[in-house]
């Protein structure tokens, strides 16, 4: 890292963090009570401060990864700042946590660009310091870095997990992605993506000599044919099979094999991967999550995934392969009638913007949700694109990954698309600065609104005095 970047990062980091210290300032001040889930963390961070480890309350569904990581840094703290009574858990100085958090989600965003795009020597230190800055503030996560929820934490975790598995430390890597589980158990589905990002890789190279020993055509992620799919699955067969290639990746991916069967084993003595209230955190297949994530980034990439070059590019893709995309769209309407679940917080929690969103849209007429079935083709083939230039094994490894931890989600809930569009644009390649410096005024203009909105658009509910408001 050259001196003028080093200086222009740590200006960068220091000014996010004092704004952010004002943000969160501001919003300890209008609601000091715990507001949301935090009614639920804060009771039993509290209890986890007492060392009543055995107390626990049935409505949280997740590990208590943020409590114990809460406690290790609050009573440490209040024995050598000397704070005793209610400052010591307090709800200001557990949410405090997360903004401590916040600044290493920061740092690891630059050092994952820094590692990812290292080989691309067009990419400026300014543009590098401008990305972690736009995704540091990514609305749906920085939002969160205010109050005391799992997602901060939770991303620190998981990002700090892959950069070890990009470095090639995966005994860290795993025990990190072990620690995210303790935040969110659905979690697990990154460390078996850092895993099998590392297959991957190993498969990349393997099938580049294929080809090279067959002396065939330069290799390409991006070809579509569907003899190149054959070959591909072919030399997959014959690689797996090979007892010498498994001994190898087994050897590589170890730590994460042993993190993932712990897993397991957790899921069959728990009787399943939600503990506490599994009434409203049931499992289904919820296809149409998929639609939505690809939504979701759309509205969040729109720079560089919505653009003349874009689009030209697509209606040329439709125009080619018109069958394809007519199976595909007939694919994707069965999937919407067949698999849209609505959720009843969905329906019934009016403080959230997906209800809005919701009952704006989708509840306009029952025939919404088929008539968006060509945006939905669309941002997925735009963020398909996106990825052409990462190896057709890190995608395939990537979309499962996405599946996994959409898909089986009852609830649309914006949170949970936090790591994957995270991981979807730490990979992909720079965009032009332009498109950097927009996408910036965006993040900018949303966390305005959102926060404008829970600061100063409270609403009461018929027959209670508690004061409500607008959130992710």
């Amino acid at each position: 890292m050259e001196r003028a970047e080093r200086f222009g990062l740590w200006a960068a980091l220091s000014g996010a963090l004092l704004l952010s210290c004002l943000l969160f300032a501001a919003i300890n001040r209008r609601q000091r009570e715990p507001y949301m889930d935090e009614t639920f963390h804060v009771p039993q961070a509290r209890a986890y401060c007492a060392a009543r480890f055995r107390q626990w309350d049935p409505m949280i569904t997740t590990l208590p990864g943020l409590y114990l990581v809460s406690v290790g840094i609050v009573k440490p703290a209040a024995w050598l700042f000397g704070w005793s009574g209610s400052v010591v858990c307090s709800t200001g100085m557990l949410r405090f946590i997360n903004l401590l958090f916040s600044v290493g989600n920061f740092y690891l965003l630059y050092l994952l660009l820094s590692k990812i795009h290292q080989k691309n020597k067009a990419v400026s230190g300014f543009q590098r310091i401008l990305s972690t800055l736009t995704l540091a503030i990514f609305p749906t996560l920085y939002f969160f870095t205010f109050l005391y929820y799992t997602d901060t934490g939770s991303t620190f975790f998981t990002l700090f997990s892959y950069l070890m598995c990009l470095y090639g430390n995966h005994k860290t890597s795993a025990l990190l992605g072990f620690c995210g589980f303790m935040f969110r158990q659905t979690n697990i589905v990154w460390t078996i993506f850092c895993g099998g990002s590392v297959v991957a890789e190993r498969l990349n190279e393997a099938w580049k000599t294929e080809l090279m020993k067959k002396k065939e055509e330069k290799f390409s992620s991006t070809k579509e044919s569907f003899s190149e799919i054959i070959r591909i699955l072919q030399f997959l067969i014959k690689y797996i099979i090979s007892f010498k290639n498994l001994v190898a990746l087994v050897v590589l991916i170890w730590p994460y094999i042993l993190s993932v069967s712990a897993f397991f084993t957790f899921v069959v003595i728990n009787g399943g991967i939600v503990v506490g209230d599994r009434s409203n955190h049931e499992a289904c297949l919820h296809f149409p999550q998929l639609f939505y994530f690809f939504s979701f980034t759309l509205f969040f990439s729109f720079p560089y995934l919505i653009t003349p070059c874009k689009i030209g590019n697509f209606l040329q893709s439709l125009r080619k392969h018109p069958m394809h995309y007519g199976i595909l769209i007939a694919i994707s309407l069965f999937l919407v009638w067949k698999f849209t679940y609505v959720h009843k917080y969905l329906l019934a929690d009016n403080r959230h913007y997906t209800f809005y969103i919701w009952r704006k849209i989708f509840q306009r007429h029952e025939f919404v949700k088929y008539v968006l079935v060509p945006v939905y083709i669309f941002a997925g083939w735009s963020f398909t694109d996106s990825l052409k230039s990462k190896s057709i094994f890190w995608n395939l490894v990537f979309f499962v990954c996405l599946s996994a931890v959409t898909v089986p989600q009852k609830l649309l809930e914006f949170r949970y698309f936090i790591l994957p569009f995270l991981i979807y644009r730490l990979n992909i390649p720079f965009p032009p600065l332009s498109g950097q410096l927009l996408e910036f005024a965006l993040y900018v203009v949303v966390n305005a609104v959102t926060l404008h909105l829970f600061l100063n658009k409270t609403f009461q509910w018929p027959n209670s005095e508690e004061i409500q408001r607008f959130m992710w």
